[in-house]
């Protein structure tokens, strides 16, 4: 049977990479594993709300845009790139999304 909401959620906290960087809520994916286990059952309940509602938490929406030094003269825009620095929930709602849309396609032998 698929995994619950719960499992996955739990799955993903567990697996977040804590040397990614924090997003643009400001916390670190280091304190998500950390509190894994705390923070279980209301993402859940969040995330079940989205997938009911098709909507996200506001503060979950807007990506923060940064552009980072990438070579040569610093003076020079061409050589600074666009880095998305995206809220680890944000992240983990995504992967929920393709986590279900390829057990649904499994499911009914699409792929």
């Amino acid at each position: 049977s698929p995994p619950t909401i719960q499992e996955m959620v739990n799955g993903l906290l567990l697996h977040t990479d804590v040397h990614k960087s924090m997003g643009s809520d400001g916390v670190h994916p280091r304190v998500l594993r950390v509190l894994a286990g705390g923070l279980v059952k209301p993402l859940s309940i969040i995330y079940q709300q989205s997938w009911l509602t098709r909507e996200v938490p506001s503060d979950w929406k807007p990506d923060n845009v940064t552009c980072i030094y990438n070579k040569r003269w610093k003076d020079d825009p061409e050589n600074y790139r666009p880095v998305s620095l995206t809220s680890v929930p944000r992240k983990l709602t995504r992967q929920i999304i393709l986590n279900s849309i390829m057990q649904h396609m499994q499911d009914n032998q699409v792929i």
